[in-house]
């Protein structure tokens, strides 16, 4: 499918996250001091939404069980979950915020 705009940078200032979709898929987005990261949004334990929960440095705690993954690498570095995040390239171009799904 390629790169698909998701959000504007005015939207989405530094050390905030959103959920969005693109390509179908459920995407967790969030700018780390003006560098912006995208993995799955789904909890990979029992599908909790990650943009509901909370952002920590560079770590997302899911907002059911407290799993918290590495929003750069999708790794879990604490359980119950064991499966990681897919990772989602991202590229600004302009104003705009884009996804390669």
């Amino acid at each position: 499918m390629g790169f698909v705009k998701v959000t504007s940078k005015k939207d989405l200032g530094p050390g905030k996250m959103i959920g969005v979709e693109a390509g179908g898929k459920p995407i967790f987005l969030v700018n780390l001091e003006g560098k912006y990261y995208a993995i799955g949004n789904t909890c990979t334990h029992m599908g909790c939404m990650l943009s509901d929960g909370v952002l920590k440095g560079e770590t997302v705690q899911c907002p059911c069980h407290s799993s918290v993954f590495d929003v750069k690498t999708g790794k879990v570095l604490k359980g119950p979950a064991k499966k990681p995040e897919p990772v989602f390239q991202v590229r600004v171009e302009e104003d705009q915020v884009l996804i390669n799904v």
